[in-house]
């Protein structure tokens, strides 16, 4: 029976979170043999931090070569980048959505990278071209139905917050309006 690489790798990795690595490192201890655990507990549960990996690095990481949340000061998280895995303060999403962009791009700058960067009730959204922090609007709930053929080539509205009571702004066969959500 033949394995392919990634069924190999899978098997590897289950085999390595069951069995409780220790990973000798002498080198850490100025050459006195220590024993090190770098497994994450995947056999017992532990509480994740709040929160997630921000999208860019933007700060001073208060530790380096990290493996899970648990190996951060705090509240950090332990999070993967260019330079490796190191702990940073986590980002946390905002509820809302953010806004299509009405016409063309914004301004090609980076003025957030996270929703956290921001401040009151805004989000962190593309702009276009970069990232700006914008107030966003909420979905109301149930669905779209799909377009009708009923030509109706104009932009009504952009979101649900700008429909009347449950109503929720859809496409149309050729733009956005206003119309009753599926159950």
């Amino acid at each position: 029976m033949e394995m392919n690489s990634s069924a190999l790798c899978a098997l590897a990795i289950v085999l390595l979170a069951i069995v409780d690595l220790k990973i000798v490192s002498a080198a850490e201890t100025g050459g006195k043999s220590t024993v090190h655990d770098t497994s994450c507990s995947l056999t017992v549960p532990t509480l994740q931090k709040a929160g997630h990996c921000p999208r860019l690095l933007n700060v001073v990481p208060s530790h380096k070569g990290c493996v899970c949340d648990k190996d951060c000061p705090g509240d950090d998280k332990c999070c993967v980048f260019d330079c490796g895995a190191v702990c940073v303060p986590p980002a946390f999403t905002k509820p809302g959505m953010c806004p299509r962009r009405l016409w063309g791009s914004g301004m090609c700058a980076e003025f957030c990278s996270n929703d956290s960067d921001c401040s009151n009730d805004e989000k962190c959204c593309h702009n276009g071209c970069g990232h700006e922090c914008i107030t966003p609007y909420t979905v109301k709930p149930g669905r779209c139905a799909l377009p009708k053929g009923t030509p109706m080539c104009a932009e009504y509205c952009y979101h649900d917050g700008q429909c009347p009571e449950e109503q929720k702004c859809c496409r149309t066969t050729c733009g956005h309006a206003c119309s009753e959500p599926c159950s």
